[in-house]
């Protein structure tokens, strides 16, 4: 699959679910309405529709939420996915979680083939962190990571940065991260949905949180990828890597190799941008079959656009895109 620009598209993400367990302030609203069941593809199609993308050149695949592993069964559709592991196949299986799960199926993840992993953890603070997620309780995450870190999963940690909320903790959380044997990603708040608040008061620049860090930290210049949008740098001091994810001081469109297929079966060819394709229909319609579906998933790649439009600001009066983070995993 090659888009308009000359990219190829290799990397899938899949949100299996659009409810979470938590309500993050930068993704959710307190009180959300969720999808009803009968709108959610089964774990089945998700997997015939993954298999399909497979088929076409993807090589890794994410499955996000909302949160995951909250989902009934999951670990079916991880062990069918992990089966694609190999020649020919996909490269690498993995998964973003917010960690409340993985005390029980962390060992299911890694028998399923999944070898890494993407916490969310905002801060280390307990009462922050509830403050943060309006219902989490740190304990309950601390144990998930450390439960996956003992079942073999490499584990990368992924703080969104908050003005005023979290930004006089990246230094404890990079000595911790070293500590631990984490890597740890920085990533900028993005304009997605409404939140019931101002993102202009949450918003804060890495541009700025990395040279506060390198006042404490030697950050060095190295080209390991993930296959994902970070940029990474090697703290000399710990071993470890440290990511930034930029999508409003320098966005990272010019090399994107991802689309988003939600748990309706709606493929997102841009997080920043609302056109989509519905694949559900094709999916579900036995006389299109399996070549109709191919060519509905080829006809939305010759539609991805070149970047996002995210802005934040004081003259911008809601979200760039309507949809929350839940919906399409970030």
């Amino acid at each position: 699959m090659i888009d308009p620009f000359n990219r190829p598209i290799s990397y899938l993400r899949v949100s299996v679910t659009d409810r979470c367990d938590l309500r993050c302030v930068y993704c959710m609203a307190e009180d959300m309405t969720f999808l009803p069941k009968a709108e959610v593809l089964s774990l089945e199609e998700l997997d015939r529709l993954c298999g399909t993308f497979i088929g076409l050149g993807v090589e890794k695949i994410r499955l996000t939420g909302g949160e995951p592993l909250v989902r009934k069964n999951v670990i079916q559709l991880f062990r069918s996915l992990g089966a694609r592991l190999g020649e020919g196949g996909l490269k690498e299986l993995t998964v973003t979680t917010n960690g409340s799960q993985l005390t029980k199926l962390a060992d299911d993840l890694r028998g399923a083939g999944v070898r890494r992993i993407n916490v969310s953890l905002d801060t280390l603070d307990p009462a922050a962190f509830t403050a943060i997620t309006r219902w989490g309780k740190l304990d309950a995450t601390l144990d998930g990571i450390f439960a996956a870190k003992a079942a073999g999963l490499a584990v990368k940690i992924n703080a969104v940065a908050l003005k005023g909320v979290n930004e006089h903790e990246y230094d404890r959380m990079l000595a911790w991260c070293g500590e631990h044997g984490f890597d740890l990603t920085l990533i900028e708040t993005m304009p997605m949905g409404d939140i019931g608040g101002d993102r202009t008061d949450q918003y804060l620049p890495l541009s700025r949180v990395r040279a506060r860090l390198m006042e404490h930290w030697t950050l060095e210049e190295t080209d390991y990828r993930t296959g994902g949008p970070a940029r990474y740098f090697t703290v000399r001091e710990t071993g470890r890597r440290i990511g930034f994810i930029t999508p409003l001081t320098h966005n990272f469109c010019e090399s994107c190799n991802r689309v988003r297929l939600t748990c309706t079966g709606t493929l997102y060819m841009c997080l920043g941008q609302d056109d989509a394709a519905d694949l559900r229909r094709p999916l579900r319609d036995p006389a299109i079959g399996e070549e109709g579906l191919r060519a509905a998933i080829l006809d939305a790649i010759t539609r991805k656009p070149k970047g996002h439009d995210f802005v934040i600001g004081r003259r911008e009066d809601g979200p760039a895109v309507a949809r929350h983070m839940s919906v399409t995993g970030g």
